[in-house]
C-alpha cells in the first residue's frame, strides 16, 4: 500500500515503519494515525511478521502533534470525536513494538514513542512533553505513561516546566533502554527487531501481555495472571521445540 505520511518495508519477520512527513517535522497529523493504524493492522495479520520498529529521520523523530491541525480545533468538537484516541491503537497491538529515536520526540511524539513497548535511543535524541507552553496538556497518554516510568516527580517537572531531556538522561530514568551512537541506530535496533521475530511468537506476545498488567492492577492479581499464560505456554508447539532444542544442544526452530 502507498502511505502519504510512512515509509513501509519488511525485512526478515520485521515491519518497518519510517515517519515521513520531513516538511512538518515528522509532526503527528490526523492522516498519519490513520495509515499507521493502517500498517499496523498489516503487521498484526501478517503471518510472517514478528516484531515491529518504528523509526523517524536522524534529526527528528516526530517533533510533536500537528499544532497547525489543532490550533483550528474547538470543545465539544474534539470531545465529540474523541480526538487522539485512534493513536492509542499503538499501545493496544499484540505484537512487540520497539521505537528506534534519533533526533526530537517531542509532544505526540514522545507519547507515541511511549506507547512502544520499549525505546532503543541514538545519542543525540531529545524528549519532551512541552505542551505546557502552548496553553494544552498531553493528549495520547503523555502524564500517564511517563509517570509509570520516570516516577511522579520526573514526570511533573517535565509536564509542568515542559523541559527537555537528552538520551543519556532518559534512559537513567527508565524511559530509554538503550542508548547507542546514532551511527549505530539502525543496525542495533533492526537486531533486537531481528532477534524478537525470531522468538516464538506466542511467547513473546504473552511476555508483552503479562509485563503490561504491571500498571493494571495489584501484585497479587498480575502474579496470578503470569502463572496462567505459564501453564498455558505448554499447550504450544513453539514450547516443545524449544526445550527439546535446548536438550539437544542445537538452536530452536521456531513457526512464524
Amino acid at each position: 500500500m502507498n502511505y502519504q505520511t510512512l515509509l513501509t518495508d519488511e525485512l526478515d519477520g520485521i515491519g518497518l515503519i519510517t515517519l515521513n512527513r520531513p516538511e512538518a517535522l515528522n509532526a503527528i497529523n490526523t492522516a498519519l494515525i490513520d495509515e499507521l493504524s493502517t500498517a499496523l493492522d498489516y503487521c498484526e495479520r501478517s503471518p510472517t511478521i514478528g516484531c515491529i520498529l518504528i523509526t523517524g529521520g536522524d534529526k527528528v523523530f516526530a517533533a510533536g502533534a500537528d499544532v497547525k491541525e489543532m490550533s483550528e480545533l474547538c470543545y465539544p468538537e474534539t470531545y465529540l470525536d474523541d480526538y487522539l484516541s485512534r493513536l492509542d491503537r499503538v499501545a493496544q497491538r499484540r505484537k512487540p513494538i520497539i521505537a528506534a529515536v534519533a533526533g526530537h520526540a517531542l509532544g505526540g511524539g514522545f507519547e507515541l514513542a511511549l506507547m512502544c513497548d520499549f525505546i532503543i535511543a541514538a545519542e543525540n535524541a531529545r524528549f519532551g512533553l512541552p505542551e505546557v507552553k502552548l496553553g494544552v496538556i498531553p493528549g495520547a497518554g503523555g502524564t500517564q505513561r511517563l509517570a509509570r516510568l520516570a516516577g511522579r516527580a520526573k514526570a511533573m517537572e517535565m509536564t509542568l516546566t515542559g523541559r527537555i531531556i537528552d538520551a543519556a538522561e532518559a534512559e537513567r530514568c527508565g524511559v530509554v533502554a538503550r542508548v547507542v551512537p546514532l551511527g549505530e541506530l539502525q543496525a542495533v535496533s533492526l537486531a533486537a527487531a531481528s532477534r524478537l521475530a525470531s522468538q516464538s511468537r506466542t511467547a513473546v506476545m504473552m511476555i508483552k501481555e503479562c509485563i503490561n498488567r504491571v500498571d493494571e492492577g495489584a501484585l497479587a492479581e498480575g502474579l496470578r495472571f503470569e502463572r496462567r499464560m505459564f501453564h498455558s505456554v505448554f499447550a504450544t508447539s513453539d514450547q516443545k521445540e524449544g526445550m527439546r532444542a535446548f536438550v539437544d544442544k542445537r538452536t530452536a526452530r521456531f513457526r512464524p
